[in-house]
């Protein structure tokens, strides 16, 4: 290439345009009369039902389910909105004790602990069953400390009788 075969030539009103609506977002609404800045909140809490929704479902692998019975769905929908307000309420007790983190995070991090049942055939052909929870990591205690939480104790174990075998003739 030669300096006589290329140019750049700069559209300065164009570039003008395009800083003066940098920054800016355009969010259309049906409502009309509202304050901007209550539609912009109303908007942003859509946005955040939305990824519970997407975190709930792909959290639990729930997807993709098609359900047919209006019970179902509204059972459903009914859950999601409870693992919103489970992640709403988590997100705001993390900013109370200043932990820095998202409620996902926070969920990340506790997925480890987790819960289980150890079940041992005594020779009488009873069983012994005790529900467990893993011990959590030091990183995960000092978290459950700055959150304020403490696990409950382990469940006393419980002998149990296995079903009867009935023998017939």
């Amino acid at each position: 290439m030669t300096a006589g075969t290329f140019r750049i030539a700069l559209d300065r009103e164009k570039l003008k345009a395009t800083r003066r609506h940098e920054g800016q977002y355009l969010l259309r609404s049906n409502l009309t009369g509202e304050n901007p800045a209550e539609l912009w909140r109303n908007y942003i809490n859509l946005v955040r039902i939305g990824e519970s929704f997407r975190t709930f479902k792909g959290d639990l692998g729930l997807r993709p389910v098609f359900h047919q019975l209006d019970g179902r769905i509204e059972a459903r929908v009914f859950i999601s909105f409870l693992a919103y307000c489970l992640h709403v309420t988590l997100e705001q007790y993390n900013k109370k004790e200043a932990t820095g983190l998202s409620s996902r995070s926070v969920l990340e991090r506790m997925s480890e602990i987790q819960m289980l049942d150890v079940t041992i055939p005594a020779t009488d052909g009873r069983e012994l069953r005790m529900k467990r929870y893993t011990k959590p990591e030091k990183v995960r205690q000092l978290l459950l400390d700055q959150l304020g939480v403490n696990l409950p104790a382990q469940p006393p174990p419980e002998i149990r009788n296995p079903m009867p075998v009935v023998e017939t003739f």
